[in-house]
């Protein structure tokens, strides 16, 4: 595989899904991105309340060629999330699920599914490569099911992009601003996460 090359870069893709920017899930991806940076991975953030993401349509024009037929910001955010190798979705939990950012973007990757299922192509640009993702997410309850519907929103997603699910790094209890800054283990959690995922170790 490619990465048994020493001057290939891993190609990480983080993804901010929260509508509040610098609040607890953004300081646990930014840990989580820095761990990988470590490893001398490439890295790329995205912040999804920064982009122009309209809902699916559900109008069937990618069906031909597994391109979505709006013109926005998924153009492009198409083609990184086909050339990544790592993916880290960092989205807390509203209402059991992922935010209205990210579960619009997730719907906007019906081309994705599209190109998979409908056009038995590859996903990966580069199909040769292991890819692999993280979820990364905190709620505000202690719910002990409290991130069990996100996570199989999530594993649905990364299932059509063909990328493995690799496990999840979540905190419940997490509510208020920079709470997670005082949890005694998180951010260094977050860090070793990160680390973990490019070296391909990310536990169960």
């Amino acid at each position: 595989m490619s990465e048994a090359n020493p001057s290939y870069k891993l190609k990480v893709l983080g993804i901010a899904g929260s509508p509040r920017r610098d609040g607890n899930t953004d300081h646990l991806l930014q840990e989580v991105m820095a761990g990988v940076a470590s490893q001398g991975s490439e890295t790329k953030t995205v912040i999804l309340s920064e982009l122009n993401i309209s809902p699916c349509r559900h109008c069937d024009g990618c069906i031909k060629t597994g391109k979505c037929v709006i013109d926005d910001d998924m153009q492009w955010l198409h083609t990184d999330l086909r050339e990544a190798d790592r993916l880290v979705l960092a989205a807390p939990i509203f209402f059991m699920g992922v935010t209205a950012q990210t579960k619009a973007m997730i719907d906007r990757c019906q081309a994705l599914w599209v190109i998979k299922y409908v056009l038995k192509l590859p996903v990966a640009i580069n199909p040769g490569r292991e890819r692999k993702g993280i979820f990364v997410s905190v709620g505000g309850t202690r719910l002990h099911n409290l991130f069990q519907p996100a996570m199989a929103t999530v594993k649905s997603w990364f299932l059509a992009l063909d990328i493995k699910y690799d496990g999840e790094l979540v905190f419940s209890g997490i509510d208020e601003k920079e709470a997670i800054l005082r949890h005694p283990t998180a951010l260094k959690d977050a860090f070793v996460a990160g680390q973990e995922l490019a070296a391909g170790n990310m536990p169960k």
